[in-house]
C-alpha cells in the first residue's frame, strides 16, 4: 500500500489546483494517494479530466463543506 499525502488547494482558481496536483504527483511513487482539497468550481471538471489524461486513478470525489475532496492514486 502506498503512502498518503495531502494537498490543500482551497482558495486557488483554475488552473492552479491541477498544476499543484501535477507537481505533487510527480514526486510521489506509483500507488501513492494524494488527497486534494479544492473549492474552485472548475475543479469538479478539471481534476477528473487531468487524472484521465495523466493516467492517475480518481478513487473518490466527495463534497467537503464549501469545497470538494478528491482522492487520487498515482498511476504507473
Amino acid at each position: 500500500m502506498g503512502m498518503t499525502h495531502d494537498l490543500d488547494a482551497t482558495g486557488l482558481l483554475c488552473p492552479l489546483p491541477v498544476l499543484k496536483a501535477r507537481k505533487r504527483l510527480q514526486a510521489l511513487q506509483p500507488g501513492d494517494i494524494l488527497n486534494i482539497r479544492a473549492d474552485d468550481p472548475a475543479a469538479i471538471v478539471d481534476i477528473p479530466h487531468f487524472c484521465a489524461q495523466a493516467g492517475h486513478i480518481l478513487v473518490e470525489m466527495t463534497a467537503d463543506g464549501s469545497g470538494q475532496l478528491y482522492v487520487v492514486r498515482k498511476g504507473d
